[in-house]
């Protein structure tokens, strides 16, 4: 599950955003990227929520980054696209879901909680400014 479309989509538009010399609308993004514009906006408003992208208003409005790249998280990027904390398994502790209700006693939870761990920490350690060249 870590990374659905919305997270893709996500990506795609803040790298075209920080290429950008002044603010670009989600229209236009939408446009250029091929990505359908209502489901863009819906990540692009979530984005400037989470303090990643700045909204402006008006004639000359659009998006633009909030910060410098190496300053963002990928994992921060993923969590403001997708809604929720990016889970590997549908089953982890972090989603309170297991589909046997056997969480706590479930013989795989302690792997499952491990690597989870270990794809939270790369995560935050990466950067935008990691990923985009």
């Amino acid at each position: 599950m870590l990374l659905t479309r919305a997270s893709e989509y996500a990506l795609l538009s803040l790298d075209t955003i920080r290429k950008s010399e002044s603010p670009i609308g989600a229209e236009q993004l939408a446009n250029e990227l091929y990505i359908p514009k209502s489901f863009l906006a819906k990540i692009l408003q979530n984005l400037a929520k989470q303090g990643i992208l700045e909204s402006r208003k008006g004639a000359h409005g659009g998006f633009l980054l909030a910060k410098d790249i190496h300053e963002i998280p990928v994992y921060d990027v993923i969590f403001a696209a997708e809604g929720k904390t990016p889970a590997v398994f549908d089953c982890t502790q972090y989603t309170h879901s297991c589909p046997h209700g056997a969480i706590g006693s479930c013989s795989i939870s302690p792997f499952l909680l491990k690597f989870q761990i270990k794809i939270d920490d790369f995560l935050l350690g990466l950067t935008l400014g990691d990923i985009l060249l």
